[in-house]
Formats: C-alpha cells, sequence, structure tokens
C-alpha cells in the first residue's frame, strides 16, 4: 500500500538501484486503472534519471508480483468497447510503454502468481528472475475476452507464436519451471533465494558501464522485428467481445465464483 493505505505504486532507491513495487496486497497486488497510470508516470520519471543504472520491479510482500488487473474495477471503468479501448489502449499500454521503453535495464523479481498484466508488465522488464513459487498464464477466455493487441506485443517476442496460443486458448497457469523452459523467464531460484538473486543481478548491472546498457537496450530495440500498423477496423475488432453474451457470462460467473457456460455467442 502507499502511505495513504490505498492500493498504488511505492518507489524505493538504493544508490544507483530503484525498485518499483506494486502494491495491492489484499487483492495480490491486482493492478487498478490508477496503479496503471501511477506505473505509467513513475516508469517515465526513473527513466529521464541518468544517475540511475538499473529498476527493479516486483509485488509488495512474498505471495505475488501481480495477479492481473483488479476485475472488481471492471463494472465501472472497462463494461463497454468504448471504456475497454480506453483501459487497455491509455492506461494499460501507457504503463507497458513506459516499462519497456525504460532507458535503464529492468528485472522483475517475481513470487507467486504472475498472470494476465502480471504477466505483461513482467515481459516487458529486460530480465524476469523467478522464485519457484512463480505461476505465469494469461487465463482470460475463461472470462469471456480477449487479449488487446498492445498487451499481446509484450508477450509474443518472448514466446513466440506457439507458446502464446497456447497461453491464450488453454488459459492453463504454468509453474515457474515450465515457464522457464518455454522462454517466459531468465531464471528461476529457491524463494529463500529470490531476492538476493534478483538483487545480485541488479548490482552487476549497476556495476557495467550505463551508457553502454543503455545503448545495448537501444539497439535490441532497433533490431526487433516492428508488425506493420494496426488498421481502425482491426482495433475495433479487438474489442468487439464486449457486444458478446459470452462476455456478459464469463463477468457474471468470476463475480458468482462459478464456472462459467459459454454459449459462443
Amino acid at each position: 500500500m502507499t502511505s495513504d493505505g490505498q492500493p498504488g505504486i511505492v518507489v524505493e532507491r538504493d544508490g544507483a538501484i530503484a525498485t518499483v513495487i506494486l502494491s495491492n496486497p489484499g487483492k495480490l497486488n491486482a493492478l487498478t486503472v490508477s496503479m496503471w497510470q501511477a506505473l505509467a508516470q513513475e516508469m517515465d520519471r526513473l527513466s529521464a534519471d541518468d544517475s540511475l543504472r538499473c529498476v527493479v520491479l516486483r509485488g509488495a510482500g512474498s505471495e505475488a508480483f501481480a495477479a492481473g488487473a483488479d476485475i472488481a474495477e471492471f463494472a465501472q471503468a472497462r463494461d463497454n468497447a468504448a471504456q475497454g479501448m480506453m483501459y487497455h489502449r491509455q492506461h494499460v499500454h501507457g504503463a507497458l510503454k513506459a516499462v519497456g521503453e525504460c532507458r535503464h535495464p529492468t528485472v522483475a523479481m517475481i513470487h507467486g502468481p504472475c498472470v494476465g498484466g502480471g504477466l505483461e508488465i513482467a515481459c516487458m522488464c529486460d530480465l524476469r528472475i523467478s522464485g519457484e513459487s512463480g505461476r505465469y498464464g494469461v487465463p482470460i477466455n475463461r472470462l469471456g475476452f480477449a487479449i488487446a493487441y498492445d498487451e499481446l506485443a509484450a508477450v509474443l517476442p518472448l514466446t513466440g507464436r506457439a507458446v502464446a496460443l497456447e497461453i491464450l486458448v488453454e488459459g492453463r497457469v504454468w509453474e515457474a519451471k515450465e515457464a522457464a523452459e518455454k522462454g517466459l523467464l531468465t531464471r528461476v531460484v529457491p524463494d529463500a533465494r529470490l531476492e538476493e538473486e534478483a538483487y545480485g543481478c541488479a548490482h552487476r548491472i549497476a556495476e557495467g558501464a550505463p551508457l553502454v546498457n543503455r545503448w545495448h537496450k537501444q539497439f535490441v530495440r532497433r533490431l526487433a522485428p516492428q508488425p506493420a500498423p494496426l488498421t481502425e477496423a482491426e482495433i475495433e475488432e479487438n474489442f468487439a467481445y464486449f457486444a458478446t453474451e459470452d462476455y456478459r457470462i464469463g463477468m457474471r460467473a468470476f463475480a458468482q465464483k462459478k464456472k462459467p457456460k459459454f454459449v459462443g455467442r
């Protein structure tokens, strides 16, 4: 929690290393709209700080990195296609873009659930170090909605087509070992060693030449393949699920803690 006891983003500093904490521990650090907005602002601020050399992203406590978005907000903040476009294309994408474009190397330190939007944030980091308790997936097909293009773009470069489809159409949540085998993680260590390993990594980065580290990030982004710009029709189709009966079924079932019975319309 932030100093006023509300869900939020907490930033701590130790010399040339900053730690960005996703803090909503009562909900396994699920991200609210205000948290997405604050994450973008804080990452932009840190990126502009030339005295920094590395940023570690983690969840508050040791139970979770982030269990996706806070679905309790969806009825007010994301209940139709227009709201959905704003939520995903501005709030979520703004935060993911800020993490991905941070000038300094970034390390995700992962305990427990790292799913949905949490996984997307981790995928935008340069390195992902997981404890054995890490759990990974994007099980949104159980809720009747599709991943936004901008968020798929965070996952796809790491996974490739086959694994991305496995994540999305099967909706299974993986243990850390399997996630590492499929390319999502840099390495997996026992939970008791996670903090030591993550900050050991951050210190090794900070001991390197900072300009060179920033250039290397720039060079890798430059050579990564860029997809063709999306058309307006493609963007509208990306949010067509709001008009489906299945979306309402999925949301209602989640709220009632029941298994949804989708009808395909």
